[in-house]
């Protein structure tokens, strides 16, 4: 195989609320920490043990601002995206790092916003490629059969 990939799936829960960021132009690009956690036994002791890794994740345009509207701290959302690293200098003259999920769909599992007084939440829930294109909505189209024959 002569290519690569860049490919992550998770399924988490938020961390915090997600934060919008605007720029001129319309654009806007949405930021939150996603929670997974990995449990194990210990063998010599018998103890249940489990450890969390937090993810940095980025939405941009009509799926931050979906996932804004609808998605709160705490709320369980699965992920796929690819991994970015990136750079900067902080006010003080430091060389800052991180590395963060570039989310390319989303799909939610279970939300808190939008479910008060018992509505159900008009959202796409799937979000495929965040470019959104004006024929579908960014949508993806349903190519399933309406009925499956043997």
């Amino acid at each position: 195989m002569n290519g690569t990939l860049n490919k992550v799936m998770l399924i988490g829960y938020l961390g915090e609320d997600v934060k919008m960021h605007y720029f001129d132009g319309g654009n806007c690009i949405g930021r939150f920490q996603l929670a997974t956690n990995e449990v194990y036994i210990n063998k010599t002791t018998n103890e249940k043990i489990t450890t969390t890794e937090w993810h940095n994740l980025v939405v941009r345009n009509k799926a931050a601002e979906l996932c804004e509207k609808y998605l709160s701290k705490g709320d369980k959302i699965y992920v796929e995206g690819r991994i970015k690293s990136r750079q900067w200098q902080a006010e003080d003259g430091s060389t800052k790092f991180t590395t963060e999920i570039q989310v390319t769909e989303f799909t939610f599992l279970s939300t808190k916003k939008g479910n008060e007084d018992n509505k159900p939440i008009q959202s796409p829930g799937i979000v495929k490629n965040t470019n959104f294109d004006a024929e579908n909505n960014g949508l993806p189209e349903n190519d399933l059969p309406s009925q499956l024959s043997n």
